[in-house]
């Protein structure tokens, strides 16, 4: 009898412990996975233009008070980080209203929330 209750208690301790660890994964991954597009991409609209310099972007930016976490240079684009999506907004009005026309601003998706998840296209593999 003894036996059988030391084991029952023992799988019951280890359901336990699995919910445990369920709630506690889900809880440092939900703020990851629900990202609140903070993230803004820089692409340029015409053949043959070049991106802005990552520094003059964080100048521009941190002179108006908006916080800039990182700049990132990606395939064809540059990723900016920011704290909040308030800033990514002001980012975006003064991004748009500063650098000359021939860039395309847009909130991204693709970098945001989910950028630990992210896996290279076949052409960003190609390397050299």
């Amino acid at each position: 009898m003894k036996k059988s209750g030391c084991i029952g208690f023992i799988k019951r301790f280890r359901l336990g412990l699995l919910v445990v660890a369920v709630l506690v994964s889900l809880t440092l991954l939900l703020p990851a996975l629900c990202h609140n597009d903070s993230t803004l991409q820089i692409t340029v609209a015409r053949e043959r233009g070049s991106l802005p310099d990552g520094f003059f972007l964080y100048q521009l930016l941190e002179d108006r008070g908006i916080r800039v976490k990182s700049i990132t240079p990606a395939k064809d684009s540059m990723i900016i980080h920011l704290d909040t999506p308030e800033q990514a907004q002001a980012a975006q009005l003064v991004l748009q209203h500063h650098l000359p026309e021939g860039y395309a601003i847009l909130k991204s998706l693709r970098y945001s929330g989910w950028q630990w998840l992210y896996r290279p296209s076949t052409d960003e593999e190609r390397l050299g």
